[in-house]
């Protein structure tokens, strides 16, 4: 029998003209090729006909490693299997098992649906998936995540005290389970066992102000330092849109000369174009932040530290909370406010919802031509804008 192969003899086999086997035993051989590249092979009979199976490469597969393999081949052929076939099994339950993660399932869910959700709240569940979800259960088969580690994954949200993001990521994640079910990459939803499990606190962001109040938060944001968080403030009071309109707003959706805001279709709730019409006031806060606004860029209010994205979501609200209104009031609240303070001064109840961009109910109402409402709604935020310059005034 010929001698074993030993590391150094393997290391310094230099190539000749034609390739050549160094053989190690039991089937095993170094092959040598002729531009000096090195590969094992394992040489074995299955129902009389001999097969070479390839184990890998010089020096990527030690000596030792490509032992260990040989003799695991050997074992599978004594079975009456091809060392080979067994691989390719192996491979592609592994890339199975890959498309099985929650990591992927997910994914897949979230290309599904996209289409159908505005920018940011396609940003908002990859963030919080990314960020809350994936580090404990993302590499997971879908079908071995428990009840358990979702409840784990919730609680510590919302430990952090943010609840409402606690309660998303377990909607979120039952989502995918459901998505995952109908797929057949799992059996069930666990995310389903532990609803409730977090209670989101009651928040009074959409309460109305009163018009005494109202007059204080204007004084308060006329006054001091005009900064880009303070312009937003008072833009949205004046406007009253909702607060992710505002801070994803470019300026190619501004047209100064005519007071108009066309706001896109794929930034709305409700997947329609809005009109804004800008008062006097609104367009004079526009023309200072475009004045003072870094040249280039196509947003009004971009990420101080992110470039390249919007404003963070919780700006505004911490600049309440600065001024000392937390608790009391968030950027949301504007809406209400206006809402209930113009039905109070008497404009029309349909020209106020369509300004909000709220969704009409009633088809045979929705069918009626909105664009009929525009002198109106001219008017009344024209007339609002006014009402609030002169709360500034007011003690």
């Amino acid at each position: 029998m010929a001698a074993r192969l030993t590391d150094t003899h393997a290391r310094n086999a230099k190539a000749k003209a034609k390739p050549y086997k160094l053989p190690d035993g039991n089937g095993l051989h170094l092959l040598v090729h002729s531009n000096g590249s090195k590969y094992w092979r394992y040489r074995y009979r299955v129902n009389d006909v001999e097969n070479v199976f390839a184990i890998g490469k010089y020096p990527e597969v030690t000596l030792q490693q490509a032992r260990e393999a040989r003799d695991a081949a050997r074992r599978l052929v004594k079975e009456g299997t091809h060392p080979a076939q067994q691989r390719k099994r192996a491979v592609a339950a592994t890339v199975a098992s890959a498309a099985n993660t929650f990591k992927a399932v997910a994914i897949e869910w979230i290309d599904q649906h996209k289409a159908g959700w505005t920018p940011y709240y396609l940003k908002q569940v990859e963030t919080m998936l990314g960020n809350d979800v994936y580090p404990s259960i993302g590499a997971q088969p879908i079908s071995t995540v428990t009840p358990h580690q979702i409840l784990e994954i919730v609680k510590d949200v919302a430990d952090r005290g943010a609840t409402t993001v606690a309660t998303l990521v377990r909607q979120w994640c039952s989502a995918v389970f459901r998505y995952g079910v109908a797929t057949l990459r799992c059996e069930s939803d666990p995310a389903s066992a532990v609803k409730g499990a977090v209670k989101r606190r009651k928040v009074a962001h959409k309460q109305a102000l009163p018009m005494k109040e109202l007059k204080e938060l204007a004084a308060a944001l006329s006054a001091g330092e005009l900064t880009h968080t303070r312009i937003a403030l008072r833009l949205l009071m004046l406007t009253f849109v909702r607060p992710g309109e505002l801070r994803g707003a470019n300026w190619n959706e501004f047209d100064l000369e005519a007071k108009e805001w066309r706001i896109p279709a794929a930034r709305m709730k409700m997947r329609e174009e809005h009109i804004v019409p800008l008062s006097t006031q609104a367009v004079d806060l526009l023309r200072q932040l475009k004045a003072t606004s870094r040249q280039g860029l196509p947003t009004l209010f971009p990420n101080v530290r992110t470039p390249g994205t919007v404003m963070s979501p919780t700006t505004l609200n911490r600049v309440l909370e600065r001024m000392g209104w937390g608790g009391r009031f968030s950027a949301h609240g504007f809406r209400a406010t206006a809402s209930t303070l113009l039905n109070e001064l008497g404009y029309r109840t349909d020209v106020i919802e369509r300004q909000l961009a709220h969704r009409e109910r009633n088809k045979v109402r929705a069918s009626y031509n909105h664009a009929s409402y525009m002198a109106e709604r001219r008017k009344m935020m024209q007339d609002w804008a006014d009402l609030i310059s002169k709360t500034q005034l007011t003690s």
